[in-house]
């Protein structure tokens, strides 16, 4: 019963999609509509490039997701298996850095990225994932820490250094971390919404959320084909999920567990 709960925005939506204009705001809601309208699905594409908008959020997502994965490994594998004076400390440190508001840290980035001449680049939403942040550093360290140490003396006998270690030690064992965010990382690029309307300006470099804002902006009498784009725009993300979620469930109980 509480499925049903969470997933009746989902059904509705999914129900307008395909509903004729007239009958999307009948009360009581008729659930299964009178006749199924494609169409819905063809005006979308039709009155906005939403094919240059996937493109746009594809090669964004991809890219952060590859410099989320590298940086955020790299980074958890010093403060797991790397001691180093002021570990600890330094550690903590980051950690803190959670509890700072993105709200806060909003502007003072943006005039940083404007002196940079990097308002209306794709930089700005690129290079912060190749640096990345605190709790993903934090997932991944506990993971490494779950790996038993004696794999890497065993390597470093065969002559292996740290990166060595790092690329043929770690990274294979930690898939099920790894798919994690990958995961999470997709979600969050795929649905980021404020930072591609704060740093985007052009429309051609639009993403699938800014794109859809923009069409529910200006096609606001057609609530079935904002519906419909909604509902392409969603496919992507439900696939992976559905695809991924036997990893993405192991990951989370596996990252819990401390060596």
């Amino acid at each position: 019963m509480g499925g049903l709960i969470f997933l009746a925005p989902l059904l509705w939506m999914l129900s307008t999609s395909f509903k004729p204009e007239h009958q999307v705001y009948n009360v009581p809601i008729e659930w299964i509509p009178e006749t199924f309208d494609y169409q819905n699905y063809i005006e979308g594409w039709r009155y906005l490039d939403f094919p240059q908008f996937y493109i746009n959020t594809t090669y964004l997502t991809v890219v952060n997701i590859f410099g989320l994965l590298l940086s955020s490994s790299l980074v958890a594998f010093g403060f797991a298996r790397i001691r180093f004076w002021g570990r600890e400390w330094i550690f903590l440190v980051l950690l803190s850095t959670m509890m700072l508001p993105q709200q806060v840290t909003m502007i003072p980035i943006y005039v940083f990225w404007s002196r940079l001449g990097f308002v209306n680049t794709y930089w700005p939403l690129i290079i912060p994932e190749f640096l990345t942040n605190a709790f993903n550093v934090f997932l991944l360290r506990q993971f490494f820490m779950s790996i038993n140490l004696e794999l890497d003396d065993a390597a470093r006998i065969d002559g292996a250094g740290w990166l060595m270690i790092y690329a043929r030690v770690l990274m294979p064992l930690s898939k099920p971390a790894l798919g994690v965010l990958a995961i999470m990382a997709f979600t969050w690029n795929w649905n980021n919404f404020l930072y591609p309307l704060i740093y985007i300006n052009e429309t051609r470099k639009y993403t699938v959320a800014i794109g859809l804002r923009l069409f529910e902006t200006q096609q606001s009498q057609y609530m079935a084909e904002t519906m419909a784009m909604t509902m392409v725009a969603l496919i992507p993300v439900l696939l992976v999920f559905y695809l991924a979620q036997a990893r993405f469930i192991q990951g989370i109980v596996i990252t819990g567990v401390k060596g």
